[in-house]
């Protein structure tokens, strides 16, 4: 096949071939079931232009070669094509139907002091995971009576670090009640916050992918599993790996929380909808 001409060079490096493209989104791909091509062209050569000018690469073909010898030059790759756009409190309604509906069913078949596993993936920069902390502490009566674990997990590691630092600015706290931001938010510098220790201390982060099993497994099951606006970047044999590892990691009769466009029921026969009166959920549904 005949390359079409290079077009104009974006930001000093030389546009990729369709060769190169082709290659680099099938090693995004590989690493992290997220589907890119030629629609996505301009979005993935400003990213790669940064990454080679960077590393110093004099071509694509270069920087290629240096994804393949080196991991952690892939995982810095993964890193700038993750999404992280999150804020605290968002889709409110699934955190009303966390402690009104999900985790009434679940003490069904624990006791007081029982341990309730709570999995936040992916979490970018921790919004999702200390939400859940804190809502389940302003919302749920029982959230004393039993031993609460949150985890946060996500593919990019440099995202990690910063929720675990925990500063946040304006956008990521405007739909926090001020009340609520007094409480658990230290005031900083140029209108930022911190999260206070209690809270950072009380959620758990790790490096996960939830198409490879490996990286996961060792994170245990969960009872609820938060794994909202990330189905959507994968294709359809990416997305039924997922479904699988995610159903291996619940345990039995857990729940699923997806984003608002996201549909279990087309993936994967081992979840039931629930229609709950503050949201629509899937539960696991087979036995392991």
């Amino acid at each position: 096949m005949v390359n079409p001409p290079a077009g104009p060079s974006i930001d000093g490096a030389t546009p990729l071939s369709a060769e190169d493209l082709e290659q680099i989104c099938a090693i995004i791909y590989r690493q992290s079931g997220m589907v890119f091509g030629e629609t996505k062209r301009y979005y993935i050569e400003r990213r790669v232009a940064d990454l080679i000018a960077q590393r110093s690469s004099s071509s694509a073909r270069d920087y290629i070669n240096l994804l393949r010898a080196d991991p952690r030059e892939t995982e810095l790759l993964i890193n700038s094509f993750t999404v992280n756009e999150t804020y605290f409190y968002r889709e409110q309604h699934q955190l009303a139907c966390l402690s009104n509906s999900i985790l009434p069913d679940i003490i069904r078949s624990k006791g007081p002091g029982d341990r309730i596993r709570i999995w936040s993936m992916p979490c970018s920069s921790g919004e999702e995971p200390y939400s859940i902390a804190i809502w389940l502490l302003e919302n749920w009566p029982l959230v004393d009576a039993y031993n609460i674990e949150i985890t946060g997990s996500d593919i990019d590691t440099a995202i990690l670090k910063q929720a675990v630092d925990g500063h946040y600015g304006q956008r990521s706290l405007s739909k926090i009640p001020t009340d609520i931001l007094d409480r658990y938010f230290e005031a900083e510098k140029d209108q930022q916050r911190r999260l206070i220790s209690d809270l950072r201390e009380s959620v758990t982060f790790a490096q996960g992918n939830i198409v490879d099993r490996a990286s996961i497994g060792q994170l245990g099951r969960f009872d609820v599993i938060f794994c909202r606006n990330l189905l959507i970047y994968f294709d359809e044999a990416a997305r039924e790996v997922a479904a699988r590892n995610i159903h291996e990691l619940l345990y039995p009769g857990g729940y699923i929380c997806l984003g608002h466009t996201e549909s279990m029921s087309r993936i994967s026969e081992t979840f039931e909808p629930v229609r709950f009166p503050d949201a629509i959920v899937y539960r696991e549904t087979k036995d392991k």
